[in-house]
């Protein structure tokens, strides 16, 4: 496999007034042209470590790494302008929630079109026409009317389309996918993942899928990274994510309800102090 993104010994450090809180520590890992999921619980570092591919992270945190590597592009040492250049053109984010992440006093086409004209020298009217397309791309029916719609006028669903619809415009190489799904209703969440999977497929993309759900992620993915307190802890083939052997992926499966067993009471996670290296340990 080729990878399109490299990362070795990632670490994300944010200061606070307790002292210094470490949210990834240690996280290595290549990416292809593949579904590459990344679970784990809340606070785990699953986002954090979306986020410090993007060199997102906040005013208060610090990204270092050993190699951040992607088509050649070292992203620890690139300028901000290079930086701008790859975030959203090569490299496309998808929040969780559309309604926090789209511009409220903005129609949506709008900003589709934006999407599309800050990356390329096309003209309005040819913006117009693509955001068009990837409309009806994202299965979004009558997209001239969607087009001149408000955020608040468009329902979960779909507003998580036309986010997909912004990320993907300017074809990317990698799509880093944070809960896409997690606002959405069952049926709604398998349409939303069958567009991503038809993406990935069709244009060749690398997709990371950030979830909590790990069912989800062993139908829908091609290997899971399982983080806890920003380390990972096991990397496993997808299809065979419920025969992990690591206690702490067992112990996550062991609490997910099953309705052909159901439970009086669900098992409470174990934690146990040696699954975490030291810091500065991370590569011995």
């Amino acid at each position: 496999m080729t990878a399109l993104l490299s990362v070795k010994d990632l670490q994300v450090t944010f200061d606070t007034h307790r002292g210094p809180v470490h949210a990834v520590r240690g996280v290595s890992f290549d990416l292809g042209r593949e579904r590459l999921g990344i679970v784990g619980e809340s606070g785990s570092g699953k986002s954090q470590t979306g986020r410090a591919l993007l060199r997102l992270s906040a005013g208060n945190g610090r990204i270092t790494a050993d190699r951040m590597e992607f088509d050649g592009i070292d992203l620890m040492k690139a300028s901000e302008r290079d930086m701008r250049k790859i975030r959203g053109a090569r490299i496309s984010m998808i929040m969780q929630d559309p309604r926090y992440s789209l511009n409220p006093v903005v129609k949506v086409g709008d900003q589709i079109t934006e999407a599309f004209l800050i990356h390329s020298k096309a003209t309005k009217r040819e913006a117009r026409e693509r955001a068009m397309e990837m409309l009806a791309t994202v299965q979004i029916r009558e997209p001239e009317k969607v087009y001149e719609m408000y955020p608040h006028q468009v329902s979960g669903g779909m507003g998580q389309r036309v986010m997909i619809a912004m990320m993907l415009i300017p074809n990317p190489d990698i799509i880093i996918a944070d809960e896409p799904t997690s606002a959405l209703d069952v049926t709604v969440q398998m349409q939303v993942l069958a567009l991503l999977d038809d993406m990935v497929r069709d244009r060749g993309m690398g997709l990371i899928l950030i979830s909590h759900d790990l069912n989800l992620v062993a139908s829908f993915c091609d290997r899971v990274l399982v983080m806890y307190a920003g380390q990972v802890m096991e990397v496993i083939e997808a299809g065979n994510l419920h025969d992990a052997q690591h206690p702490y992926t067992k112990g996550l499966l062991s609490c997910v309800p099953e309705l052909q067993h159901p439970q009086d009471m669900l098992p409470v996670l174990k934690r146990d102090a040696n699954w975490l290296t030291p810091l500065g340990d991370a590569n011995d």
